[in-house]
């Protein structure tokens, strides 16, 4: 199979673009090791992924505001695998643009460190699995509002912007001190996109050079970019892609 024995790692799993990664590559061949804010919404992606794919999607809680449960996510793909070759920082916690305000403390609070200090806990604790890999990747969903590019039309609350801005500058800083020790670190900057479900006939080319259809007048969609990641992930490993930039249709 195309990712037989790739080790995957993916966080905030349970919808959208995290759910589509955990499918997509647990029906390529890969293994993937699951996380949702609750082992039930991990569990729920799992359950529908089909056929013999579903043996390879492992399911965990990790509420990634929660630096503790980030060591325990961390230790309990451990005692799965020796070695991690792509994680994927997706998980965040979404705070809608309702006035600077009217928004809770602790929402602010939630949504900063799960965005931005959860990224840089994830990669902090699985970096020695990544480094057992002999192609270790690392793949950050930032968006369009954290890239300094024109992400003024986004819902998002100011906070979500900040956190958002906080990981692109990680995975700035990170690209350039691992790669030298052969660590890929490459960020997704999308706009709004469609939610397309792997499940669908929509996906059952993904993997190949045509790929499936794809509606120009449409949102860019999880499909496209799943393609995105499968690519990056398959070049050389001396071709090191930083980013991946959408305009906003």
């Amino acid at each position: 199979m195309k990712f037989d024995n790739l080790r995957v790692v993916v966080t905030g799993a349970s919808r959208y673009f995290g759910r589509a990664l955990a499918i997509g590559f647990a029906h390529l061949g890969a293994e993937v090791y699951v996380s949702a804010r609750t082992a039930e919404a991990a569990e729920r992606t799992r359950a529908e992924v089909m056929g013999t794919a579903r043996e390879r999607i492992h399911a965990f809680g990790c509420d990634l505001s929660r630096p503790a449960e980030i060591r325990q996510f961390a230790r309990q793909v451990g005692e799965h695998t020796d070695r991690v070759d792509l994680l994927v920082n997706n998980g965040a916690r979404w705070l809608d643009g309702m006035d600077l305000e009217e928004a809770p403390d602790d929402r602010i609070v939630e949504t900063i460190e799960s965005t931005a200090g959860g990224t840089v806990l994830m990669v902090k604790h699985f970096l020695p699995l990544l480094r057992r890999s002999g192609r270790p990747d690392i793949v950050n969903m930032v968006a369009v509002c954290g890239g300094g590019r024109d992400g003024t039309d986004s819902r998002a609350h100011e906070a979500f912007y900040a956190a958002k801005s906080a990981q692109a500058g990680f995975a700035d800083i990170l690209s350039r001190r691992l790669r030298p020790s052969g660590v890929r670190v490459f960020s997704l900057y999308p706009p709004d996109y469609s939610a397309s479900d792997p499940r669908s006939a929509e996906w059952e080319n993904i993997g190949h050079p045509d790929g499936g259809s794809h509606d120009t007048d449409e949102k860019l969609t999880t499909q496209a970019l799943f393609e995105c990641v499968v690519y990056a992930v398959e070049q050389p490993r001396d071709c090191f892609i930083r980013s991946f930039h959408f305009e906003p249709r």
